[in-house]
């Protein structure tokens, strides 16, 4: 049997991808879970940050390579990218289902990440992302139509999807800009959300952990503080190295909106005509399956 490091850099990417989709998907389903299992999100927040920090703390020792962690920049990344974008994700997955988290936040994040990257980057759009912001526009516009008859259809936890998609659409804007490499971005991120966020919780939340039980809150600490912030985001670096952004992005964007399906028989969460049409319509637009088509190479 080969070895991994003997595949092919096309073959390691997909795998990287692979395990990339895995988590990413995972991720809205166990951010909904928090709801179910009586995790308030300030308490998810400290788990999350507690873990990775915990982790990350022996490698930057062992590995004597911390000098970044001066540099003002990685806490600004860490606000953005970090703090504030996982209060407002875990807030949405608190109040709405998978499927509304999927649409509002996977399904419009590449529209706030160009808009933004015009403004700060003076970027240019072109051809293939002009079409997806149309498609995605398009389908808001549908799915405003269609609440008429369905005013409960958007609420505050689709408003915290919208907010953390700007949030990670700015974050990926400053990435782009700043240009650090995947071990800084992790071990920065880890370590200065634990350094902010860790005294806020203590100082200002009265924790609910109790409400939970032991295994649940272990299950959301590994999941959020390892898989997530260290794997997924190491995995997904390492994917776009090796077969390039469009293809690692689209197949590892794929995953939520797999997610919203499986959660319909796994936790019972309903899919309402309205949601069904954002899923497609956010889909399209954002995996933008034409460029598969296309026979000029993809990177």
């Amino acid at each position: 049997m080969k070895s991994f490091h003997a595949l092919s850099d096309t073959k390691q990417g997909y795998i990287y991808t692979f395990i990339t989709m895995l988590i990413w998907g995972g991720f809205s389903l166990f951010a909904r879970l928090t709801a179910y299992w009586n995790i308030a999100v300030w308490d998810i927040l400290a788990l999350r940050f507690m873990t990775a920090f915990l982790v990350i703390i022996p490698l930057l020792y062992i590995k004597k390579d911390y000098r970044f962690l001066f540099d003002y920049r990685i806490p600004l990344l860490t606000m953005v990218g970090s703090v504030g974008y996982c209060f407002f994700v875990y807030s949405g997955f608190f109040y709405a289902p998978v499927a509304h988290g999927v649409v509002f936040l996977n399904g419009t994040f590449p529209l706030f990440t160009a808009i933004i990257a015009y403004v700060l980057l003076g970027q240019r759009l072109d051809r293939s992302t002009m079409l997806s912001f149309a498609i995605i526009i398009c389908t808001l516009i549908l799915m405003g139509l269609m609440m008429v008859n369905d005013p409960a259809g958007f609420g505050f936890g689709d408003v915290m999807f919208l907010c953390s998609a700007v949030f990670w659409g700015l974050f990926s804007v400053m990435l782009r800009l700043w240009k650090f490499t995947p071990w800084q971005i992790v071990s920065g991120i880890a370590t200065y959300s634990a350094i902010i966020y860790l005294p806020i919780y203590g100082l200002f939340f009265t924790p609910q952990l109790h409400l939970a039980k032991p295994v649940q809150l272990f299950t959301q600490a590994i999941f959020h503080g390892i898989f997530v912030v260290i794997i997924a985001t190491l995995t997904y670096a390492k994917a776009v190295e090796k077969i390039g952004l469009f293809k690692a992005g689209s197949i590892a964007t794929l995953a939520p909106f797999v997610a919203a399906v499986v959660a319909v028989p796994l936790l019972n969460e309903a899919l309402s005509p309205m949601m069904l049409c954002g899923l497609i319509g956010m889909g399209i637009g954002a995996l933008q399956p034409w460029r598969w088509l296309s026979k000029s190479p993809i990177g």
